[in-house]
């Protein structure tokens, strides 16, 4: 009995000694970061945060995006992650409406989808060019200029009178929409530490995300009473509003740390005054810089196993629902619309998995440890969004193809489950590549979005040979093996070497 006791202490005292290393360790860690900091500085740190455990340190500034209040922060990456969400709802604001956009232009549904590529396509390159304008002049004047100019090119779609010139503005509104799209991830990266990363990635990804199925949802209701071509007047509409808030409530994320003066920023002249706020000049490589990640493994990779889980678990069922469904089941708009809300529905469900555990995951790991965690190890959490997408598209394949001509509801369950996981690799995937390079966050979010969506955009192209082949099992199978090769075993190997390659 006695030697059991003895075990019994000596087990407490080693479990009380790891403690007390794993906190001398934390402590240490702290401490290093500080070391540089004059007690002013510290002590402002303090009054505004309440604690000096932060990452990264914020200038002694209340410029410094890190150093807004809570309500400001949470009120420009609302109006930021609406607005990224806008440009992914724009492209699929019209699927619900193919057949009678078809009708009307005297097109093939097969063409009347490419209306949805071409926006797609121009979503993923357009960026490229807004990039290094919104790093010059600042996000907030590049996204009204954003705002401005999709309004108007969503009237020029609403007045089209033919296919090519529908095209034309299509192209013109996918132009102007698509900054906040890309440079979300920068302004998140600028606003909130990294303890607190993830779950605003997630918010901002999240509603990028939702964008594609809540289009169709809502505008298959829209279609149907009054016609498709007040789906564009709606979205003008919608631009405008959200043109007039973001003047008012919106605020300027980019800071260049050590170099401004002053102790106060003033709200009202931060909202009404525009000036140029990085004087270097801007050089033409400036507007590629953004492809020269495709030499970073620890950006690349993750780039392209979102691009595929995204393909599968997202733009598959965007696409295929709105061809197949009305031909399958002769459903109408509104009802086509309908069968959108299990993608909302997985989607908000995975989010919670990507975002807040995933952050919690992280501060777990740094509490065990008493050390910075890294990055590699959030990606742990991104199998399970793998293996949600594989089951997701097998069962709303499968079940597609047994449905026979009456319609029920399991493909949808299969396109939720799908979603869950495609939205549990976005944030995932996006997040880590921002951790590894989070000085240079615009020109990640820029990559990323780019390979998202050209691959997002060759899609639809060979979706209808590949199900018609191969059938709908057949398509499955392809979809399983193509996320198993590009998107499972790359992620293994970056979680195995990436802190090399960083």
């Amino acid at each position: 009995m006695e030697k059991a006791n003895s075990e019994h202490l000596d087990i407490q005292g080693t479990h009380s000694d790891v403690q007390g290393i794993e906190s001398e360790n934390s402590h240490f860690y702290m401490e290093e970061r500080l070391a540089h900091l004059s007690e002013e500085h510290r002590q402002y740190l303090l009054n505004r945060h309440g604690t000096l455990d932060l990452d990264p340190i914020p200038d002694m500034n209340d410029a410094d995006p890190y150093n807004w209040h809570v309500w400001r922060k949470t009120l420009n990456l609302s109006l930021v992650a609406f607005h990224a969400m806008m440009a992914t709802f724009t492209a699929a604001a019209i699927q619900c409406a193919f057949e009678d956009i078809s009708e009307d232009l005297g097109v093939s549904m097969q063409r009347t989808s490419y209306l949805v590529s071409l926006f797609i396509a121009v979503l993923g390159g357009a960026p490229l060019f807004w990039r290094p304008l919104c790093n010059r002049y600042g996000r907030r004047p590049i996204f009204l200029l954003s705002l401005a100019c999709s309004l108007i090119g969503n009237i020029g779609c609403a007045y089209s009178p033919s296919y090519a010139a529908m095209g034309l503005c299509r192209a013109i509104t996918s132009f102007f929409i698509s900054p906040a799209a890309a440079i979300g991830s920068a302004v998140v990266a600028e606003t909130f530490f990294r303890k607190d990363r993830a779950r605003c990635m997630g918010v901002w990804t999240l509603m990028v995300t939702l964008g594609v199925p809540a289009a169709p949802f809502i505008f298959g209701f829209v279609a149907l009473r009054v016609g498709y071509r007040w789906i564009y007047y709606t979205l003008a509409i919608v631009n405008a509003v959200q043109f007039i808030l973001y003047f008012c409530l919106g605020s300027e994320s980019l800071y260049l740390r050590n170099t401004a003066s002053g102790h106060i920023s003033s709200t009202k002249r931060s909202l009404f005054k525009f000036a140029r706020i990085d004087p270097a000049p801007l050089k033409l490589s400036d507007f590629i810089h953004p492809l020269s990640y495709v030499s970073k493994p620890c950006v690349l990779i993750p780039a392209a196993a979102y691009a595929m889980i995204f393909l599968w678990g997202s733009v598959i069922p965007t696409i295929e629902i709105p061809q197949v469904y009305p031909e399958k089941f002769g459903l109408n708009t509104q009802q086509v619309g309908l069968q959108f809300l299990g993608i909302i529905v997985g989607s908000v469900i995975g989010e919670q998995i990507g975002g807040l555990i995933s952050d919690r995951w992280m501060m777990m790991r740094q509490k065990r440890t008493g050390e910075p965690v890294a990055p590699e190890y959030r990606l742990w959490l991104s199998y399970i969004g793998h293996a949600l997408t594989i089951c997701g598209i097998v069962v709303f394949a499968i079940q597609l193809r047994d449905s026979g001509g009456s319609w029920n509801i399991t493909p949808v369950i299969g396109s939720a489950i799908g979603a869950a996981g495609n939205q549990i690799v976005t944030t995932v995937d996006i997040t880590y590549a921002v951790d590894c390079y989070r000085e240079d966050a615009a020109s990640v979010g820029v990559f990323i979005t780019f390979v998202r969506q050209m691959w997002g955009f060759i899609g639809p192209f060979w979706f209808p040979q590949m199900f018609a082949k191969a059938g709908w099992a057949g398509g499955a199978g392809i979809a399983t093996a193509l996320i198993v090769v590009v998107s499972v075993i790359p992620t293994i190997v970056v979680q195995w070497q990436g802190a090399g390659w960083r």
